[in-house]
């Protein structure tokens, strides 16, 4: 659903064709809600259907610029003051942190190690984009700065986070753990110890 509002308020900037919305969409929102051109030309197809959307205009070699239509400001407007977020999202690596007692410590802080990494780039990046894009007074620029800064600060904390457990998971507190656990799957109950 997400990303029909994602589209929605892209149109609610400026009017749009097709080719200009990936563009956009690649240059403002992809870290958040990423999407191919297909889906989201084909997003385009679902919105017009519902008018939500409507060509506005018509160019050369078939290109269409779409415009959101009143129906389309409603409905953006009902979704960001009446829908609830829907909430945390799955994170597959941090499920992957409640197992890591089956692997050896050596391999949970290599494995926390490189989720800090991972971290560290994705800040390293964040803070290009916020060097390098041109940020001006219109919507997408002004609230689009302020979505960058929270994922600066996740970054920057999942990092620490990251660097904080691969040290935890040495303690003798997690290394006894980790023994136990592998303990009930090794050939006469006998845990490796690295």
């Amino acid at each position: 659903m997400s990303l029909r509002h994602a589209v929605l308020g892209l149109l609610a900037e400026a009017p749009a064709s097709g080719y200009d919305l990936m563009k956009l969409f690649n240059a403002t929102l992809s870290n958040v809600w990423p999407a191919t051109q297909s889906q989201v030309y084909g997003e385009l197809t679902k919105l017009t259907t519902a008018g939500l959307v409507e060509v506005a205009a018509h160019g050369p070699r078939g290109r269409k610029e779409y415009a959101i239509t009143e129906d389309g400001l409603a409905e953006l407007r009902h979704w960001l003051t009446e829908i609830e977020p829907s909430g945390p999202q799955r994170h597959d690596g941090l499920l992957r942190v409640f197992f890591l007692g089956i692997v050896t410590p050596l391999e949970a802080q290599t494995f926390l190690l490189h989720q800090a990494e991972r971290a560290a780039h994705t800040r390293a990046t964040l803070e290009h984009l916020e060097e390098t894009a041109e940020w001006d007074e219109e919507m997408i620029s002004v609230y689009g700065r302020i979505a960058l800064e929270y994922g600066l600060r996740m970054s920057a904390t999942q990092e620490e986070w990251a660097r904080w457990a691969a040290e935890e998971v040495t303690s003798a507190r997690a290394r006894k753990a980790s023994a136990l656990a592998r303990a009930q799957h090794t050939e006469g109950g006998q845990a490796e110890e690295e």
